[in-house]
């Protein structure tokens, strides 16, 4: 069926999804924001998704294994050892996740790593390529995959293919930091729409385009390197009324009576985040003891409970980071606990949604103040899982992208330890008035800007892309050849 057939209300089309890790279904309850996100995508309209199976292999299969569940299909590859320590740990999260969020001293450039997350990427695409129909929109998600639609147009794939950046583009000066910028930024011209989570990246990605590239512009067109692409702001959202009904289920009901006290004054602030140096939670900790020294009436009465589950424990700057949580937790807890109190609780491991939704309904405020993040669904979770007759108060970093959509959110610099901390004290002693005003205006946005209208802007916009047979389907290194 042609582009002019979908777009007058033909049947829609297949969808395919690639991100770095397949999630089954099953496992969608620990599965991040963008599991959640695509799964209810593939449910709503049947498709595949396609992805790394999140197993090491000595000797990886070639073709992928093909699993069905329900109206989806998941196709996954294992990985080598060396493979994963290339791409994954390598280039993936020890060059381009800290210099995308502004952490150029944290970046190792190693030519191994990238010659391997290249490779990942050819093998990935000459996997799905044999998969594809010929009508499929192709979604690809964020920076693991970066050259993948160069990789599938070199195997002369015609599909509309559209690629979401889920964490911050940098700004041109960070990106040209990169040895392979020039590579990187050409492959993603080989994609027909590129996503991003704010305007701010949307036009960072065109600064970039046009001041090293000599890219032109016309409306949301970006032309350059013989392709043109369309770039454009999809903020991610959550299932806002589902998340909404999650916090009043048994198992989060019970995780609320653990977590909330009953005693008055007593109050719970949440933070959830992985263990990340961009989540800022060194910082939040620093706030937490500013608070303290501020505000004595919060001794006894106040607990941070903070939840931050290993990620990429593989990394050095992540075993770093962890054991600084661990030094400052300590050394907060040592100064201020009491017999039957401590300020701080850190917690080290996973949690289900629901017991997550019931947590964040029982905290009076959550505290989400990353130094760095693309959006940051966290805060949009902890909003939708309040109570809207005693609702909770929203604490939110102005460096995460959430914070240009929750503007009701306490917008706090992270950086600012004193600023977090008087925040929190207003959080503490906000009228119930104001905040079920808040509380209600956030909610407003959560229902209007939610996961459906997410996807569903995105691929309608793919879908009123150009299609590939109106320009050269050839990936801009072929047409530079």
């Amino acid at each position: 069926m042609s582009p002019a057939l979908r777009k007058a209300g033909g049947q829609r089309p297949r969808l395919v999804a690639v991100s770095n890790r397949v999630v089954h279904p099953r496992g969608a309850a620990r599965g991040g924001g963008l599991a959640v996100a695509l799964l209810d995508a593939l449910r709503e309209r049947g498709g595949l998704w396609f992805g790394w199976s999140g197993q090491i292999s000595d000797q990886p299969d070639s073709r992928p294994a093909v699993a069905e569940a329900g109206p989806i299909r998941l196709a996954t590859l294992d990985l080598s050892q060396a493979e994963h320590d290339a791409y994954y740990n390598g280039f993936a999260n020890r060059c381009l996740w800290p210099l995308f969020h502004l952490r150029l001293d944290l970046a190792a450039f190693d030519p191994q790593h990238y010659d391997g997350y290249m490779r990942v990427n050819r093998r990935l695409a000459g996997a799905l390529w044999p998969l594809l129909q010929d009508e499929d929109q192709v979604w690809i998600h964020d920076y693991h995959l970066l050259p993948f639609a160069e990789a599938l147009r070199e195997q002369r794939a015609r599909q509309q293919i559209g690629f979401f950046l889920h964490i911050p583009f940098p700004v041109p000066e960070m990106l040209t930091a990169l040895p392979h910028y020039r590579e990187l930024m050409r492959s993603l011209f080989s994609y027909d729409l590129l996503g991003f989570q704010t305007e701010d990246d949307v036009q960072r990605f065109r600064d970039c385009a046009v001041r090293e590239f000599g890219a032109q512009l016309r409306g949301d067109s970006v032309t350059a390197f013989g392709r043109r692409l369309v770039a454009k702001a999809f903020p991610i959202g959550i299932d806002a009324r589902e998340f909404a009904q999650l916090a009043t289920s048994p198992a989060a009901r019970l995780e609320f009576q653990r977590v909330r006290d009953p005693r008055p004054g007593r109050t719970v602030i949440v933070g959830v985040d992985r263990l990340d140096y961009t989540k800022g939670i060194p910082e939040r900790f620093q706030a937490m003891e500013r608070l303290l020294e501020r505000y004595p009436d919060t001794h006894g009465q106040v607990e941070l409970l903070q939840i931050a589950p290993t990620s990429r424990g593989e990394v050095p700057e992540y075993m770093a980071i962890r054991e600084q949580l661990e030094r400052i937790a300590g050394h907060i807890n040592g100064l201020y606990a009491q017999l039957d109190w401590a300020p701080i609780r850190y917690i080290n491991r996973p949690l289900g949604r629901r017991q997550l939704a019931g947590i964040y309904r029982a905290s009076r405020i959550g505290l989400v103040t990353p130094l760095r993040d693309g959006m940051n669904l966290v805060a949009k979770e902890y909003v939708a899982a309040q109570d809207p007759a005693d609702p909770g108060v929203l604490v939110l970093s102005r460096f995460a992208g959430a914070a240009q959509q929750m503007r009701a959110a306490l917008i706090v610099s992270p950086y600012d330890a004193t600023a977090v901390a008087d925040a929190l004290q207003t959080a503490r002693y906000m009228p119930l008035e104001e905040r079920r005003n808040r509380h209600a205006e956030l909610m407003q946005g959560l229902l209007r800007n939610d996961a459906g209208a997410w996807r569903e802007s995105f691929l309608d916009a793919l879908q009123r892309c150009s299609a590939p047979g109106e320009e050269s389907p050839a990936s801009p290194r072929a047409q530079a050849a």
